[in-house]
């Protein structure tokens, strides 16, 4: 079986000869991550480090989205892979095993769900036709969900509408660990459920208190959030997952290279509680984007559209 990066780590620094190039290969690393422009002998040697590598288990090691030490794993990742990280487009390589791979969790949902479902026939007829809503009164009969959903909203409410501004690092690490620790059968139809009117658009695009996660006073420019997501190991992996199971396909009937909607709509949630933290544009929509702007992005403006273009105008997702 593929092992995880941080197993495959610890094996490769009790082996002197793999334990050398791993250490070549963290100082291309730590150079890219300060923007160092590397000379051609430093590049050369950091191509040649990580194709010394051969068939060691670093090369092909993966990572886990609910896994205890995920940033360390990620972090060896892009050790490891560092070289495919020069451009948007070239983060093709998920750090994340394949989630038909992955164990999935068993849940009560479906019994909670029923009972949600008498619920409402006996006593909240006019929520019915909010599915929004029934997804909401489906997770507070969860402690984890109920928990942890109370957990990212009172951080990411709390100096919202005053003269205080919310923390949004906070707000993005509550939201991340929501939707890592809450089994997806909750999640999902939490963030995705179907509306048929605004009230109930506006509860769904309002799951993730975007006064806090997503918006802030100015939009940034699209390029500078994905130089701040780069540069986070967490970010850029979602990112590359992101790219890899929503890559569009214009040939394709179901408009994805993959044909793997499910994949595509768990790496979609992978990016909230990122900094290219993704939302509802409007309460009438499905339409999502991210809080940015390409104005003013000179030369680099089909870089920028691309970026954008990822979210606003993607068949796949």
């Amino acid at each position: 079986p593929r092992s995880d990066c941080v197993v495959a780590e610890q094996l490769c620094l009790s082996d002197s000869t793999c334990n050398a190039t791993y250490r070549i290969l963290e100082n291309c690393a730590l150079a890219k991550t300060r923007l160092l422009s590397l000379d051609h002998d430093s590049r050369v040697r950091c191509l040649n480090a990580e194709f010394d590598l051969g068939n060691s288990s670093l090369l092909h090691c993966k990572c886990h989205r609910r896994m205890k030490r995920q940033e360390h794993c990620l972090r060896v990742f892009w050790t490891v892979h560092s070289s495919v990280t020069d451009g948007y487009f070239s983060l093709e390589t998920s750090p994340y095993e394949n989630p038909a791979n992955e164990e999935h969790w068993k849940t009560d949902y479906n019994k909670l769900a029923a009972l949600v479902s008498g619920k409402i026939c006996s006593q909240l007829a006019g929520d019915a036709t909010n599915p929004c809503l029934k997804e909401t009164h489906v997770c507070n009969l969860s402690k984890k969900c109920v928990r942890l959903r109370t957990d990212y909203a009172s951080i990411c409410t709390r100096g919202v509408g005053s003269e205080d501004v919310c923390d949004q690092r906070k707000c993005h690490k509550g939201l991340r660990n929501f939707f890592e620790k809450v089994p997806e059968d909750f999640t999902k139809r939490l963030l995705f459920c179907p509306c048929q009117d605004e009230f109930c658009g506006e509860r769904r695009r309002k799951t993730i208190v975007p006064d806090c996660s997503f918006q802030s006073n100015a939009k940034p420019n699209c390029l500078w959030l994905l130089d701040t997501c780069l540069e986070d190991h967490i970010c850029k992996s979602r990112l590359a997952d992101f790219q890899q199971n929503c890559q569009p396909a214009d040939t394709s009937p179901d408009g994805c290279s993959l044909h793997n909607h499910a994949a595509c709509l768990q790496a979609y949630m992978g990016m909230i509680g990122t900094p290219m933290t993704p939302n509802y544009v409007s309460n009438s929509s499905v339409e999502v984007s991210l809080w940015c702007t390409c104005e003013s992005s000179g030369n680099q403006k089909e870089k920028c559209d691309q970026i954008l273009g990822m979210f606003e105008s993607n068949k796949c997702l």
